[in-house]
């Protein structure tokens, strides 16, 4: 009986160690640079344009493939209405509808995934 349980164990301990040793896949962050809109973009609230990014060299395997798209204005990220979400951030582009903001020039586009790339600063309009 002894020997029974020892071997149970022993098999336990194996099988434990295997499993917990055994090498994790790497998975890549993915944060491709927003080429558009950049400075020198006038945006007319109301309107739709198409977000672009720069989706040529992703890594192998990314740890989130869902992008969101915030706006940005004088450093505060409006994480509350998002222009965009739930897209495959390997696509490269995703049309938003410009919200109902303040005209003004520091606005920026934030792409995120699993992590944030921030666009250049540019206009929008009433």
């Amino acid at each position: 009986m002894n020997s029974f349980i020892a071997t149970f164990f022993l098999t336990l301990f194996i099988v434990f160690n295997a499993v917990v040793s055994a090498p994790l896949a790497a998975r890549g962050v993915y944060s491709p640079p927003v080429k558009y809109p950049g400075q020198g973009t006038t945006w007319k609230v109301g309107s739709r344009h198409n977000v672009t990014w720069d989706a040529s060299n992703p890594p192998a395997s990314i740890s989130n493939i869902e992008g969101v798209i915030l706006l940005s204005t004088n450093g505060r990220l409006d994480v509350d209405h998002p222009l965009a979400s739930g897209f495959d951030i390997t696509s490269g582009r995703e049309e938003v509808q410009v919200p109902q903001v303040a005209p003004g020039t520091q606005y920026q586009i934030v792409l995120m995934g699993d992590s944030g790339n921030k666009g250049e600063y540019f206009t929008i309009a009433a």
